[in-house]
């Protein structure tokens, strides 16, 4: 099964966990827009969605499914996204997509977390996609500086505005034995909005393209 078609496989199984009457956390990508095409499909039957990104929000209104404040509907049942990596502890890096901060809110207030990936995003230990993180745009430079002291090596996603106004780095190099407490380590440098691991609240499913769940 090629890649595609694995994006497709994970985001359709996905509809497993949506329930009648549900609000529906969504994420951003290529996975997730198989989802999307898929909850347009039984749309009467939630009530409605809350999205990560402007992109997503749009996928969805032209699905018919209508987007909703965050802030108007406080803790949601469900939330599923995509990943750029995924560890054997449903450990993620996010942020390919730049909505990492969005992201990250959406799965703090779910209740339930499902993690859509194809089978290439699956690796042992995180890195070897570059990390992304969200800086304010004045502290670029001093947060380059500090992620350089700690070990890796962090290049500006030029061209790439977040949706929050904010800008990206993506980090090279690493391998990260302990995501949770370099999740920890890098979120409290001054400027950052938020790293791109989810290890502090990973996944609580993992659905593979090729047909493995965990």
């Amino acid at each position: 099964m090629d890649t595609e078609a694995q994006k497709r496989a994970a985001g359709e199984a996905a509809i497993e966990f949506v329930q009648d009457n549900m609000i529906v956390g969504v994420g951003t990508g290529s996975t997730v827009r198989h989802f999307i095409a898929a909850l347009g499909k039984i749309r009467q039957r939630i009530d409605g969605a809350v999205s990560s990104s402007e992109q997503s929000s749009a996928l969805l209104r032209a699905a018919g499914i209508q987007v909703l404040d965050p802030n108007a509907v406080g803790e949601i049942p469900l939330y599923v996204d995509g990943a750029d990596e995924c560890d054997p502890r449903r450990c993620l890096i996010k942020g390919g997509g730049a909505a990492l901060t969005r992201e990250k809110i959406l799965a703090a207030v779910a209740k339930k977390f499902v993690c859509i990936v194809d089978a290439h995003k699956c690796v042992e230990v995180l890195g070897k996609f570059p990390l992304p993180i969200e800086v304010i745009p004045m502290a670029r430079s001093h947060v380059a500086r500090e992620i350089q002291h700690r070990g890796g090596t962090p290049v500006w996603r030029q061209g790439c505005t977040t949706d929050n106004g904010n800008w990206i780095l993506d980090v090279h190099g690493l391998h990260i034995g302990d995501p949770l407490q370099l999740e920890s380590d890098w979120n409290q440098i001054t400027g950052v909005v938020t790293v791109g691991l989810f290890a502090r609240r990973p996944a609580d499913v993992v659905l593979v393209g090729d047909g493995r769940r965990f």
